[in-house]
């Protein structure tokens, strides 16, 4: 039961990080060398390679993907921490289902965000043969899968002595 228990926490803490570096990074698009994320557009400037960074489009729909990449970090931590309480207070044979329900709520809203953006993503870039995903957006379809299976084993879960 203990290693089970290690092994679901180590599944959830990978979560929260796929999810903190998805948000965090500037690596969704990128776009003949320059590189955009839900936060800033970043490109290199001469030869010395430093960056210059400017404030990302306030488009209502780029606006709705930072929503949901913060609410899925927000249910995400919320999900851990009511596993701890639960651990500790929920009667034997009881069921994580506040868990669960979290945890599939921030998988859900990781989906949310990167669909918008991957439908919307050409009204704020142009599409051009150079255009391709950058690897926090990747990370962000990676860290949906894998939260919706950690919120599904905390439904499932009965906890024991």
């Amino acid at each position: 039961m203990l290693l089970l228990l290690l092994g679901i926490i180590v599944l959830h803490v990978a979560v929260l990080v796929l999810l903190f570096v998805s948000t965090i990074v500037s690596q969704w698009l990128i776009v003949n060398g320059r590189t955009a994320d839900l936060w800033q557009n970043c490109s290199t400037l001469g030869v010395q390679s430093s960056f210059q960074c400017v404030t990302s489009s306030t488009n209502e729909w780029l606006q709705s993907v930072q929503a949901m990449m913060i609410l899925s970090i927000i249910f995400s931590v919320l999900s851990l921490f009511l596993f701890f309480c639960q651990l500790f207070t929920l009667t034997k044979g009881g069921r994580f289902y506040i868990t669960g329900i979290f945890q599939i709520l921030a998988g859900l809203c990781v989906m949310s965000g990167a669909a918008i953006f991957t439908v919307r993503h050409t009204d704020w870039q142009p599409d051009t043969s150079d255009t391709s995903f950058g690897f926090a957006y990747i990370l962000a379809w990676v860290a949906f899968p894998l939260a919706v299976v950690s919120g599904v084993i905390y439904v499932i879960l009965r906890k024991r002595e």
